[in-house]
């Protein structure tokens, strides 16, 4: 009884101490960081830099009743307001200030690491600082302090893939580390969830070699409608023991020797990404496949489709046979001279 009313008369003296007397400071912005609370910012009289003052008793009085967790964010306090109103503004809930990362599907990791590395905001705990000339050997360093401290095993140390594409909020001040453990774990589900309720009779013996279809998907086709299909010619062609053959695998095996052109020495160059030139899968996804490509992966149509070509116009003609192939290819060279002549 005797603390109840030692606090109520504690209450009474900081009411009118904060509601009726105003406080000489100019306007502050606060920043609020997790595991903050009332006590533990006002009882530290500093704001931005600015003193709020405050008495003994008022300190007393938000030890015993405001000594609760605050929500994060950025408070703004008015110049000369109450100890009561500033109370009131951080009862309301701040404005978190955020830091927006945009990964495209079909970037590469290469591709997320310096957008990373280059958003103000982002504390940089696992990569290295960004510099000029960002090349996959540096890239290899970044995937080996990120493998360790997300404890991702994947093959040679490339996470190629392992990172899912989207748009992400993160408060500012938030840690490189953070961000790649919220992306693969994304990604990590997506898969799994995907492999769960894949049809039956895949040619994928595992989780990951569908992660490395997916991205292949991605990289062949922007279109929604059109990833089914690819899906399934892939399929069929792994089935039959026929090379894959697709483009994208050579461009991601030339690395930073890639110039914007797949020449023939290319093709017939034997990397081990270059699918002209292997067998099956390449050794690791070649970009960051997205949720719909995943899923494409594991719900191929139905078909006996074995090649596509684009059609010059949007989208990609798909083909039985190698002689219907070949039309189909000899129209895209014609639509694209065309295009070439009109210029």
């Amino acid at each position: 009884m005797i603390a109840i009313i030692a606090v109520l008369l504690l209450g009474v003296l900081v009411l009118y101490q904060t509601i009726f007397a105003s406080s000489q400071h100019p306007e502050m912005n606060l920043s609020v960081k997790k595991g903050d609370t009332y006590y533990s910012l006002l009882a530290n009289e500093s704001w931005s830099g600015a003193a709020l003052s405050l008495s003994p008793v008022a300190k007393a009085y938000l030890a015993l009743m405001a000594n609760k967790p605050l929500q994060e964010g950025e408070y703004t306090i008015p110049s000369g307001a109450s100890l009561a109103t500033a109370l009131g503004i951080l009862q309301q809930g701040g404005k978190t200030e955020q830091v927006t990362i945009r990964i495209i599907e079909g970037k590469t990791v290469k591709d997320l690491y310096h957008a990373i590395k280059t958003t103000d905001g982002v504390k940089l705990e696992l990569l290295t600082p960004p510099a000029d000339g960002y090349a996959w050997t540096d890239v290899a360093r970044d995937n080996e302090a990120v493998a360790k401290a997300l404890g991702i095993e994947s093959p040679n140390g490339n996470l190629e893939g392992w990172f899912a594409p989207n748009t992400y909020h993160f408060n500012k001040g938030v840690s490189d580390k953070a961000i790649l453990q919220k992306l693969y774990d994304d990604q990590k589900r997506i898969l799994d969830d995907a492999w769960q309720g894949r049809d039956q009779n895949l040619p994928y013996q595992t989780p990951y070699e569908a992660l490395i279809m997916a991205s292949i998907i991605e990289k062949e086709t922007g279109i929604k409608s059109e990833r089914t299909l690819v899906s399934s010619v892939f399929v069929n062609r792994l089935r039959q023991g026929m090379r894959l053959q697709t483009d994208p695998t050579i461009i991601y095996g030339l690395f930073d020797r890639y110039d914007g052109k797949i020449y023939r020495s290319n093709i017939n160059e034997k990397t081990a990404y270059n699918t002209y030139q292997i067998d099956g899968l390449p050794p690791t996804p070649i970009a960051l496949p997205s949720a719909e490509a995943i899923r494409a992966t594991m719900h191929p149509d139905a078909s006996d489709v074995l090649y596509f070509v684009a059609t010059g116009n949007g989208g990609h003609k798909f083909s039985k046979t190698l002689d219907e192939h070949s039309k189909a290819v000899a129209e895209y060279r014609a639509v694209m001279a065309q295009k070439e002549g009109s210029q």
